[in-house]
């Protein structure tokens, strides 16, 4: 990675290897599809996407891309997730296997739901 910080998602992406680029573009599409209406900028130097409120962030690792939706989008997938290593907050999918996107759809649309209907806070 190169030592100055992006200032756009583009720039973001760009500064990774060939594979985590190809999953960052993924998962940036994935989402785009989940909230179509959303802004996509960085926030804490990661992209995220924002509609009202930050809906959810994602970020390249050295071997996976890790997916932020929030607590409470961790634990209401917890048991589609028992494939994927994740915390409260975050849920990692490996660089060299195909992202889940259909449960990826599924959490971003789970979250969108959360802000536009109980105003979910973010964290």
């Amino acid at each position: 990675m190169v030592s100055d910080k992006p200032t756009t998602v583009d720039g973001y992406i760009a500064d990774f290897p060939k594979d985590a680029q190809k999953a960052l573009k993924e998962m940036s599409a994935t989402l785009r599809k989940a909230a179509p209406n959303s802004e996509e900028g960085l926030k804490w130097g990661m992209p995220a996407f924002s509609y009202q409120r930050i809906l959810f962030t994602y970020a390249a690792f050295k071997s996976y891309v890790s997916l932020y939706p929030t607590p409470a989008a961790v634990k209401e997938f917890a048991k589609d997730l028992t494939g994927y290593k994740s915390s409260s907050s975050a849920i990692q999918f490996q660089q060299d296997k195909p992202l889940p996107k259909t449960l990826i759809r599924r959490i971003a649309a789970f979250r969108l739901r959360e802000v536009l209907e109980k105003d979910a806070r973010w964290m």
